[in-house]
């Protein structure tokens, strides 16, 4: 994909055409059978609850990896397919926590940058939920700074030496693969290196973190001079930086960063009194832009272009819009709800003031997000 450097972010607009909205009520209908309302937990959007069976079926069906070509599982379908299917699975609050990063990024990230051996290894079982990915970007005592990791990878022989230890590693227990940035050379940017690691391999300690919500989905990895071989290397030597940047463009334009709280706002639908229309309304306005801006950068990403400012600045609006949402909803709800509660809106109203805060923080914090604006607008 082609990156376009000083422009002002554009979002060209787009809509679905006949046969991407017939696929979208395909896609509804499934969900409709396989979750029906009251058979399922509910989630709030990519914190979700890991079902690797659900993953599994969903693979089954063409659902994972839809961007891939057949030669390697997928359908070769395009990035405005995988945001309708990702629209229809967060609106569900659909226990998606197994696959969701391995679809949304690593799938890509390996068909663009890796070897034929690595795609014709990993990206069939990407396709088909049996591969679970985590991201190892973050770092103790580096905050959003990717460029400052210390992580490092010394080469030897054949293998390279790991040593180091990652932070805020969503899924890294249950996973089975992370992708880590490492740093092989001095360069701040240009010496760093991401390789594909096997979390069962020696020398890897995967130690889950208790949330404040009581859940360990956040976890340290930590390398103990582990020997990673070099086909296991994502990319050439010096180029994990370039190549983690195209994959934010797929992290944060995406539905995934404005859809967390869509499961409690149907509900609250169906419950509000006319007091709270003008909220609803002003609601759905900026739920109805903001799916907009996603769908236009799907549409450039189809295009071969990375709209790394653009996703950018829906990342910083989107999760904005969240925050401004679960304000709405606990104003509306006049208590405080109990994460215990019997009742599932209650329950899930709580969790979502307990974890909210993190939405802002994951995929990079609104200061980072607005730097990367004002820098390409500078420049």
């Amino acid at each position: 994909m082609t990156a376009r450097k000083g422009h002002i972010a554009e979002f060209p607009p787009t809509d679905l055409s006949p046969a991407e909205l017939r696929f979208k009520q395909e896609v509804a209908d499934y969900l409709d059978e396989r979750l029906p309302v009251g058979g399922y937990r509910r989630s709030l959007g990519i914190a979700a609850l890991v079902d690797a069976k659900f993953s599994a079926d969903l693979g089954a069906r063409g659902l994972i990896g839809m961007y891939l070509p057949a030669e390697y599982g997928g359908s070769g379908k395009t990035a405005v397919d995988r945001l309708v299917v990702a629209e229809e699975l967060l609106a569900r609050g659909a226990p998606v926590g197994y696959h969701w990063i391995a679809d949304r990024q690593m799938g890509p990230s390996i068909l663009a940058n890796g070897t034929d051996a690595q795609r014709g290894e990993f990206l069939p079982r990407i396709a088909s939920g049996e591969l679970s990915f985590s991201i190892g970007m973050s770092e103790p005592d580096a905050g959003s700074d990717l460029a400052a990791l210390r992580t490092k990878a010394v080469r030897d022989g054949d293998d390279w030496v790991v040593s180091g230890s990652k932070i805020w590693t969503s899924g890294a227990a249950t996973a089975t693969h992370v992708l880590a940035a490492v740093r092989t050379g001095p360069g701040k940017r240009d010496g760093i290196t991401q390789f594909i690691i096997d979390l069962h391999r020696p020398g890897v300690r995967v130690a889950p973190i208790e949330f404040i919500d009581g859940t360990r989905d956040f976890c340290e990895v930590h390398f103990d001079d582990m020997r990673v071989p070099d086909d296991c290397r994502l990319g050439a030597v010096g180029q994990g930086w370039t190549q983690n940047t195209g994959e934010l463009a797929l992290e944060r334009g995406g539905v995934d960063r404005w859809m967390s709280l869509m499961p409690l706002l149907d509900e609250w639908s169906g419950r509000c009194d006319r007091s709270d229309r003008a909220a609803m309304e002003y609601l759905s306005a900026v739920c109805w832009g903001l799916r907009g801006l996603s769908l236009s950068i799907a549409r450039q990403v189809d295009s071969g272009h990375s709209p790394v400012v653009e996703a950018a600045l829906v990342k910083e609006l989107g999760t904005t819009f969240e925050q401004e949402c679960l304000r709405f909803l606990s104003d509306a709800f006049g208590g405080t709800p109990k994460p215990d509660a019997a009742d599932e809106y209650e329950a899930l109203l709580a969790k979502a003031l307990l974890i909210a805060p993190s939405w802002t923080i994951r995929g990079g914090t609104n200061e980072v997000l607005r730097t990367i604006v004002a820098k390409d607008i500078r420049s």
